[in-house]
């Protein structure tokens, strides 16, 4: 069967996953299929999501980004910087977060390219260097923004009148069609497959991989940066603690909706589906009383089934 046929076999059951987990726990619990808990469940897939809207950008190349988490707590703190301490406007302040994740993707990119460090390495490196910097410049307390007004309507607040549904979860929505859009219809994006399937082949072809592949991970930077603005609205405050998870779940997400750890395969479609999956898997475990002990067992059986399948995938190609 060919690989591209594979591919979407493997989305599909990957949607067939996520339906049949709905399903399974609609029965299961009469708490589950509720308007409140479903919007719940969405809300949750928004800051884990995003980060994996970055990394599989990344991922399609071949590489690994470990820094997702701690630099989202960053960039939520920079905000905070930004918007409270420097008293800039809000608008602004999100600005400037969104440039400052795209700052910490660049540094990955030029420790991966220029320093040739193995994406691991690189960005295990960015994963504890954000975690600090989070902690020195916020002093280790968090930043409130409850003296802004309508910061935390970016993410809390809804724009749909008389209906209690977030924002947070319209902008990853949009997110997600932008990361689709640019990752299927750009020259970036087609670079960025053919980087992933064959970078030396890539590069003989006259295409300047180490450019290309800086620009992805500013891509990441950039969402990891959104996702730093979504989680301090949603908060009412940045947390220089948090992030610390957030990229093995991320990475997780991308990993279950189909994208090859191996590059060159992958959609925005799967990551979302895999986000999905990842969500309400946890909330369904929560609500049938699951002990989170066996909440990570669950979810770590998915992530081994998912990879399998990747590997089944490419050993039949």
């Amino acid at each position: 069967m060919p690989a591209g046929v594979l591919g979407r076999l493997q989305q599909l059951l990957a949607f067939a996953s996520l339906i049949a987990i709905f399903v399974f726990f609609s029965f299961a619990s009469p708490n589950f299929l509720n308007y409140s808990n479903v919007t719940s469940m969405l809300f949750s897939t928004v800051v884990i999501g995003t980060l994996a809207l970055g990394a599989t950008f990344v991922i399609v190349t071949g590489g690994i980004d470990l820094s997702v988490g701690t630099g989202m707590a960053l960039c939520a703190v920079m905000g905070g910087v930004l918007i409270v301490e420097a008293g800039l406007p809000v608008w602004l302040g999100v600005l400037g977060t969104l440039l400052f994740g795209a700052l910490v993707g660049l540094v990955n990119g030029l420790n991966v390219t220029v320093l040739k460090l193995p994406p691991f390495i690189a960005t295990l490196a960015m994963m504890l260097v954000a975690q600090g910097l989070a902690l020195v410049i916020s002093g280790s307390a968090p930043i409130y923004f409850s003296e802004e007004s309508g910061y935390a309507d970016i993410s809390t607040g809804s724009v749909i009148p008389g209906a209690d549904f977030p924002n947070a979860v319209l902008i990853f929505a949009l997110a997600a069609v932008l990361g689709g859009v640019v990752l299927n219809k750009t020259l970036l994006g087609r670079y960025t497959y053919s980087i992933g399937s064959n970078e030396e082949a890539t590069a003989l072809s006259g295409i300047d991989v180490r450019k290309w592949k800086i620009i992805v991970y500013v891509v990441s930077g950039l969402f990891i940066g959104l996702a730093g603005v979504l989680i301090s609205a949603r908060l009412g405050s940045a947390q220089p603690a948090t992030g610390m998870g957030y990229e093995l779940q991320a990475i997780a997400a991308v990993v279950i909706g189909g994208t090859s750890l191996s590059g060159g395969k992958g959609s925005i479609v799967g990551t979302v589906i895999g986000a999905l999956i990842i969500s309400v898997l946890n909330n369904g475990l929560q609500i049938t009383s699951v002990p989170q002990e066996w909440q990570n067992v669950i979810l770590g059986c998915v992530i081994v089934a998912a990879v399998y399948a990747d590997n089944a995938r490419r050993s039949r190609a």
